[in-house]
């Protein structure tokens, strides 16, 4: 990755943020668990409902079957649901409630693997992080960033290693929507691509 590799993410997103909607520290941790498998519009219009319904303190004490019928549309709701009580309930134990800067604590929580780990720690507390889901897999690959590698964590140490660290979390960032908006599962928008000439999508 060099300039004009970052210069060809800035033209196509020259804009970037967590597109998950949120406005307490625990709603984007909660917002991102159910966004596994599932599109950030969609969790948007449920998180909309969830979080106007309940707080924290109301989310560790309601019955699961509640949670579950709000977030139905998110998938794997049955178990999200109690991964979301579950979270709730340790968030108040724990640390009264708010949401730490603690990679190890938050990877333990139920439902939290790396990935989210990585959204929750770039965006409450700006710290230097490279979120790989789906999208960034697929980029890195056709981009030629990694080879045949679909290990998130394989994946992340490849970016760690070409990207400078004062853009992690930028540059990520734009990986992410460059794959959602451009880069597409089905249906990439390859005419006049600026990363054509790098591309190893037909070797996919």
């Amino acid at each position: 990755m060099n300039k004009e590799f970052f210069d060809n993410l800035d033209f196509y997103i020259p804009t970037y943020k967590c597109e998950l909607n949120y406005n307490k520290d625990y709603e984007l941790l909660i917002a991102t668990v159910l966004s596994a498998q599932c599109t950030d519009k969609r969790v948007n219009k449920v998180t909309e409902v969830l979080f106007n319904k309940y707080n924290l303190n109301e989310l560790s004490q309601v019955d699961e079957n509640k949670i579950a019928n709000i977030i139905k549309s998110c998938g794997s709701y049955t178990k999200k649901s109690k991964y979301i009580k579950e979270i709730a309930i340790s968030l108040i134990n724990n640390y009264g409630g708010k949401v730490p800067n603690n990679r190890d604590y938050l990877e333990s929580l139920p439902g939290v693997g790396r990935k989210t780990t990585n959204v929750v720690l770039k965006n409450l507390f700006n710290e230097p992080c490279i979120p790989v889901d789906t999208h960034v897999i697929r980029v890195s690959n056709r981009l030629g960033i990694v080879q045949n590698e679909f290990n998130p964590n394989a994946i992340e140490r490849v970016l760690m290693q070409g990207i400078p660290r004062d853009k992690w979390n930028k540059v990520g960032e734009q990986l992410l929507l460059f794959g959602r908006y451009y880069c597409k599962s089905k249906k990439p928008i390859c005419k006049d691509c600026r990363f054509k000439k790098i591309c190893k999508k037909e070797n996919l």
